[in-house]
């Protein structure tokens, strides 16, 4: 039994290091306003995460409880296995936070910068050249080392704050809103960035933005008044709720009832008419398979209506996103991050 339960420890313990942030029933409160409303959450090693929302929904406020810069009212934040609230020191050695607008120092040239930053970092003085001259070179700033941070664009201040983060070489990188305020040229740079350092670090971007998870992240995480609503693989997300486009001849204007008594069905709505034809949107209640628009179309022939096309598609995250959070209640859908082995 001793040596059972040995494996079953040293099991657990390889699993637990896989995890990159842990969160549990993570708190904020504002006096009497809830910043954060009982958010749990897993980051594995290696993963490049999203975690979205609106304006307002407690990304920001989130963040900086993950980063060690607010404290939580209640519940439990891990970062690479270090508690932040009881070793913070040890956890924020661990990642690099950019905020989304980085305390720079303008008067100061970018090396100055980056030298002074790895000294605050703990970065031992035999190591600090060579962690500059990193930070510098994967955050595409070596050629402007000597130019003043208060002479550049905003989207090289951004380069610097990147650099800034990583400049003590962490496993993780916490990014809130990296590309706002840049110009389509700047973002597509720092996107690119972001892309190549995900190959070797474990990433969290927060934005509002969806185009930005969708170019750069494996999975979301989506917040709405200080609730986490949805979690999991982009594709997941999207192959959750099945979508078609039928094209019918609909002369008594029976196709749309017939639908909606299909128990599969959780809307059916007309998009527009072409010529003698009704051209309607299906939406499949979560969880249906491709099967169920079979029985939509049979249903739709008994009914004496006659099905020219369907098309399926799969929703814009765009689409799954408003869905969440345009209405004042938002709906409490979870979804598993992923299957993790047991330890």
């Amino acid at each position: 039994m001793a040596d059972g339960a040995r494996v079953a420890s040293q099991r657990a313990s390889r699993y637990a290091q896989r995890r990159v942030i842990e969160v549990e029933q993570l708190t904020k409160n504002y006096g009497t306003v809830a910043a954060v409303r009982g958010v749990s959450f897993q980051v594995g090693r290696g993963e490049v995460v999203g975690f979205v929302g609106p304006n307002g929904a407690g990304k920001s406020t989130t963040l900086r409880i993950l980063t060690g810069y607010l404290g939580p009212t209640s519940g439990k934040v891990r970062i690479a296995g270090y508690d932040i609230s009881s070793e913070p020191l040890r956890a924020r050695s661990q990642l690099g936070y950019m905020p989304e607008t980085a305390p720079l120092y303008p008067e100061m040239r970018v090396i100055e910068y980056l030298r002074f930053r790895a000294r605050l970092k703990r970065v031992s003085p035999k190591d600090e050249r060579r962690a500059v001259e990193r930070a510098l070179e994967h955050a595409g700033v070596r050629h402007v080392q000597s130019t003043l941070v208060g002479n550049l664009s905003k989207g090289y201040r951004q380069r610097v704050a990147l650099a800034d983060a990583l400049v003590s070489d962490p496993p993780l990188l916490i990014l809130d809103e990296p590309t706002a305020g840049l110009d389509p040229n700047q973002i597509r740079e720092v996107r690119a960035l972001i892309k190549d350092l995900s190959s070797t670090r474990t990433i969290l971007l927060s934005t509002h933005i969806l185009s930005e998870v969708e170019a750069t992240c494996d999975r979301a995480l989506v917040i709405h008044r200080g609730k986490l609503v949805l979690e999991g693989p982009l594709a997941t997300l999207r192959d959750e709720e099945l979508r078609a486009v039928i094209r019918v001849r609909d002369p008594e204007q029976r196709a749309r009832e017939t639908m909606l008594d299909i128990d599969s069905v959780a809307a059916a709505d007309e998009l527009d008419v072409e010529g003698k034809l009704r051209v309607l949107s299906i939406r499949l209640k979560p969880q249906q398979r491709p099967r169920s628009f079979e029985r939509v179309v049979e249903a739709l022939v008994r009914a004496g209506v006659g099905v020219q096309s369907l098309t399926l598609e799969k929703p814009r995250l765009e689409d799954i996103f408003s869905e969440l959070t345009e209405t004042s209640a938002a709906p409490q859908r979870r979804h598993s991050l992923r299957q993790d082995p047991a330890p």
